[in-house]
């Protein structure tokens, strides 16, 4: 590869010095495929160069593209010398750097043909002196005898895959929404890898845009590190126009302002492809213009929702998908060779990815049907998809590798939410107490926030089963969701650590498979500060070839077969029962953990023990415990958290409250405890616990859909630390104690959902405290306390769907600090004759929001 003829930007020595990088990594089976490009622009740039610098020998100069591209290939031979050396745990880093140097030097390559013609065209002009506009004719010539060779730039829309699947509907959506009237952008969001560039390519193809369009249509690539300059350049280029010179950003902005008034005069579409979160100011620049007919079509893993709605684009249903590995497998004729359970299992392990469809089914193609059936086997045994296409790694990793120093928070929240059951949604209260303790959030808002951040730049789904758009910060109807791609990318991060250096521990136990390093006690203890355990039902093989039978056990039966286990009733068959994991505390092992903070306990059976070695947690903060199974678990030992120094926040779902009620604790530094679907029954009274002994310095007691809650205790009055006290969706409470009013701290008393609660104790009136009363869709209650006046901090009342209440007691108008009062529009006719009195008070009336999300 000769460079002699370079002259003296000291480019010739760097583009064979990255010539010879490239070509001694090529045995790193990792880095082919991006080596592979690489190498291909290279040779492109070779004759590129030469014509360049005999460009610039005719004018006499330094060229400040050469400089540029001379500084790009110099951090392309750092990045490669790093690449070379990096451990195999760090190499998925490096995979995704050179396919953005790759980018790089094909953007370059793109510039610099459009350049050297024009530094051709100046050394012409020079000669014989001729004038701008004999310039410019020339340069329109130029571009339009060379389309074929894209001197144009990347303007022009690229051709779509050759097959495109699952996207007619949301091709018609989009053109819904983007041809609606006074909408001038729709952003296409998704995670890496789910079609947005192939759906907006479909879009410019689309018949009915085309016409709409003509050929004003303009499609650039804008990528993670986005140069205004270049992209007006390209804009440009793709008219045919003479390409400006730029001095400044703002020098780039005027031209590109004047682009888009002369070339919006028509109908125009202006697709923004790949944009990354932190590129906000190139929207701006392309949306100041507001013209009728002119369109900006963007596809970006963010929302971006102050640029309006986002069009959020779904991975592939089962169909779509399988149709879509057919093609990439080109299995064909040969479909016939390979099962369709084998074909099935491979195509739901990709998740209705396009992406990991496509790489899985060309990784695939041709290969003998044992290859086949040992991919299906890895995945069987917990290995991931990611951990064997690389590119799809590359694809996703890309987007937590966004979040740089100043977002390294919202990528540890990203990671934290791998230690979640798969297909479970996560509250967002159970985040809220782990984020508190472990990174010091205090302000469960700013853990919401955080949330807000992940969901808009399309890591994980927030889902709201009641949209009411109240802030009063409930959050308990808040959850989230995550594609099962994403949490194995989370996972992934997690597992790349050394096991005894991980600060975060997830271990999945089926039954007695416990992971071999416990089962051998490798580790004298563990640094994790977050650990997550999960249980479930274990496989029996019970050997029974003579008939296929059905019968009942129960747990004598399994007893006398030595069987720990109690099961209420299964079902058996020829080789196998399920057997339900109930008495677990008899198979657990020593597991050192003296760092953990935070425990995350799942669990699938009636009768549950927690493991010994929560005794020895002495640094713990957070316990989440967690049933899974039908009805509401039975703990037989919660005596082992008695008295641990530092334990702040108990979250119990889908637990009986009588079964750890009966044994003497006491908590003195726990400030919350939570109770989701749990079976409260008489435990509050009748056991050996008393809340205000057990806990006597609690802060915060949340009750949500406790079904059989009739009545709370007498004994919760005695919380005299308590400044927020929630009891919602709890149908059956009908009796508030009548000291209430003892819980003089009080600041937040909300009653949500309560339905056949029908009066308030006239003691709430000493509740000096209390600046928030959330009693919205109690709908037996019948009228408000005489003396509610005296509750002289309330601020904010939230009174929805009352709608058995007819007036309101006088004393209304001495709540001189009442400031909001949330309504339907039956309840805010109540409040009609005060308006006068109460000058400070703003009425808010919003509409029900009738949805069936609580149903999941």
């Amino acid at each position: 590869m000769a460079v002699a003829l370079i002259g003296g930007t000291g480019l010739p020595v760097t583009f064979w010095t990255l010539c010879d990088s490239v070509k001694q990594m090529k045995d790193i089976l990792m880095f082919k495929p991006q080596l592979r490009d690489i190498k291909s622009t290279l040779d492109s740039l070779e004759p590129l160069i030469k014509e360049m610098a005999e460009c610039e020998k005719e004018l006499d100069g330094q060229d400040e593209e050469l400089e540029n591209l001379r500084v790009e290939m110099e951090g392309g031979v750092e990045l490669i010398r790093k690449c070379s050396k990096a451990s195999r745990f760090k190499q998925y880093k490096y995979g995704s750097r050179l396919v953005e140097f790759s980018k790089s030097l094909q953007r370059l390559l793109g510039i610099l043909k459009v350049q050297g013609i024009r530094d051709v065209k100046k050394a012409l002009v020079s000669v014989r002196n001729i004038e701008s506009v004999v310039h410019r004719i020339e340069g329109n010539c130029v571009i339009q005898n060379n389309q074929s060779e894209q001197i144009a730039g990347w303007c022009a829309v690229p051709e779509p895959p050759t097959i495109t699947v699952g996207l007619d509907v949301p091709l018609w959506e989009l053109k819904k929404k983007l041809f609606t009237d006074g909408v001038s952008m729709v952003i296409i969001t998704a995670p890496g890898g789910c079609g947005k560039t192939t759906l907006a390519t479909k879009f410019c193809m689309d018949a009915e845009v085309k016409d709409k369009f003509k050929s004003n249509v303009f499609f650039v690539t804008v990528s993670k590190k986005p140069n205004l300059y270049l992209i007006v350049q390209e804009l440009y280029h793709g008219t045919g126009a003479q390409v400006p010179d730029f001095q400044n950003e703002a020098t780039a902005v005027s031209w590109l302002q004047q682009f888009l008034k002369q070339t919006g005069q028509n109908p125009m579409l202006l697709v923004l492809d790949d944009v990354w979160a932190g590129s906000e100011f190139i929207l701006e620049k392309f949306d100041e213009l507001k013209m009728s007919d002119y369109k900006i079509l963007v596809t970006s893993r963010s929302a971006f929702p102050r640029f309006g709605s986002p069009y959020y684009l779904d991975c592939l249903n089962n169909e779509d998908a399988m149709a879509l590995f057919h093609h990439t497998a080109s299995l064909g004729d040969r479909s016939s060779y390979i099962s369709e359970d084998l074909q099935r299992k491979i195509v739901e392990r990709c998740m209705g990815f396009p992406l990991a469809i496509t790489v899985v089914g060309r990784s695939l193609c041709g290969q003998p049907i044992e290859i086949w059936q040992k991919r299906v086997l890895e995945w069987s045994r917990g290995c991931s998809v990611l951990e064997s296409e690389h590119d799809l790694l590359d694809c996703l990793q890309r987007s937590l590798d966004a979040l740089d120093e100043e977002k390294s928070l919202i990528r540890e929240c990203f990671i934290d939410l791998g230690l979640f059951p798969e297909d479970k949604r996560i509250s967002a209260t159970v985040l809220v107490d782990m984020w508190a303790e472990l990174y010091g959030i205090n302000e469960d808002i700013s853990s919401i926030v955080n949330l807000y951040e992940l969901a808009s730049r399309s890591l994980v789904n927030l889902v709201l089963t009641r949209n009411d758009k109240d802030s009063d910060g409930y959050y308990t109807e808040h959850f989230v969701t995550q594609h099962d791609m994403l949490r194995e990318l989370a996972i992934l991060q997690i597992s790349r650590e050394p096991l005894q250096q991980r600060m975060r521990l997830m271990i999945d136990i089926s039954g007695d498979n416990f992971p071999m390093w416990w089962k051998e006690q490798k580790y004298q203890s563990l640094i994790a500060r977050l650990v997550s355990i999960s249980t479930g039902c274990y496989i029996s093989s019970l050997a029974n070839n003579s008939h296929e039978h059905i019968c009942t056990c129960n747990a004598h039966t399994l007893k006398s077969q030595q069987y720990s286990a109690h099961v209420i009733s299964f079902q058996l068959t020829s080789y196998t029962v399920i057997i339900a994991d109930e008495e677990f505390s008899s198979k657990w092992q020593n597991l050192p953990l003296p760092e953990a903070e935070i425990l995350i306990l799942n669990f699938q059976t009636k009768y549950y023990a927690l493991p010994e070695f929560v005794e020895e947690m002495n640094k713990l903060k957070t316990l989440v415990l967690t049933s899974s199974g039908i009805g509401p678990a039975e703990l037989n030992n919660f005596q082992l958290v008695d008295s641990k120094p530092n334990l702040k926040r108990i979250r119990l779902e889908r637990i009986s409250f009588p079964s750890i009620s009966r044994y003497p604790i006491q908590l003195k530094s726990l400030k919350k405890i939570s109770l989701f679907m749990c079976s409260v029954g008489q435990g509050f009274g009748n056991g050996s616990i008393h809340i205000s002994e057990a806990f006597p310095n609690l802060v915060e007691m949340n009750i949500d859909y406790c079904n059989d809650l009739v009545e709370l205790p007498a004994d919760l009055c005695d919380l005299i630390q308590l400044k927020k006290l929630s009891v919602t969706n709890s149908h059956k409470l009908s009796v508030l104690p009548e000291d209430i009013g003892n819980l003089v701290n009080l600041e937040l008393l909300r009653l949500r959902c309560c339905t056949d609660l029908s009066e308030l104790p006239g003691s709430i009136r000493n509740l000096k405290n209390l600046n928030l009363l959330d009693i919205s869709n109690c709908f037996s209650l019948k009228e408000l306390p005489e003396d509610i006046g005296e509750m002289c901090s309330l601020e904010k009342l939230n009174m929805r769907q009352c709608s058995r209440l007819n007036e309101l007691p006088s004393s209304v108008v001495d709540l001189e600090k009442l400031m909001e009062v949330t309504c339907d529009e039956e309840t805010e006719i109540l409040w009609e004759p005060f308006l006068p009195y109460l000058s400070n008070i703003h009425i808010k009336v919003l509409k029900e929001d009738i949805n069936l999300n609580w149903l999941h």
